[in-house]
């Protein structure tokens, strides 16, 4: 819980920079308060006991940072969760992400999820991952293109977002489709010179 403040101040700090893709609860839904950041630890904790979700802090060393004089501090940027964990014959999960608007188009969140997808293909066992993005974030659908990830088409009213029910762009990967790894997909792409 050693984070909470952090997360606290980066949540008020993007504030609207996130109220467009930030999830929502449905007037009718049965539960109708967003949760803090101690509860969303808890619930992560469970769910993850479970082997339904795994929750990550995003965290960013600037100090590695050229564009970045002085000494910065390593400082939490962002969230990612692996959520809807199924096992069995499907063995597939989604990915959310955010990220602070302030590092936002700095390689943080395309690394982050490169690290998320194959920690669960090498690790986990998945063999499938989707990332859902609304169709007008531009920068997010950016991420999925540079990491390779295949559009398969358009989720109709699929989550509800900024309150109301809204589309998004599906993607998705399997393992067989990034046998060297996400990161060194991703990695390979930043050095070439039209990637």
């Amino acid at each position: 819980m050693r984070d909470a403040e952090a997360w606290r101040e980066l949540q008020a700090r993007n504030s609207a920079w996130l109220s467009r893709w930030d999830p929502t609860v449905p007037p009718n839904a049965p539960y109708s308060r967003r949760l803090n950041y101690r509860q969303l630890v808890r619930r992560g904790r469970q769910e993850a006991a479970q082997g339904r979700m795994l929750p990550f802090n995003v965290w960013y060393d600037e100090s590695a940072d050229p564009r970045v004089e002085g000494n910065a501090p390593e400082r939490m940027v962002g969230q990612l969760n692996v959520a809807g964990i199924a096992w069995g014959s499907l063995c597939s999960a989604h990915i959310g992400y955010w990220v602070d608007e302030r590092v936002a188009g700095r390689g943080v969140i395309p690394t982050a999820l490169a690290l998320a997808i194959d920690f669960c293909f090498q690790t986990v066992g998945l063999h499938r991952i989707e990332v859902n993005i609304r169709p007008e974030n531009a920068p997010s659908r950016r991420v999925a293109q540079k990491l390779g990830l295949r559009e398969e088409g358009l989720r109709v009213r699929y989550l509800h977002i900024d309150g109301n029910w809204r589309d998004h762009c599906s993607y998705a990967v399997t393992h067989e489709e990034v046998p060297e790894g996400m990161l060194a997909r991703w990695r390979a792409a930043q050095a070439s010179p039209i990637g």
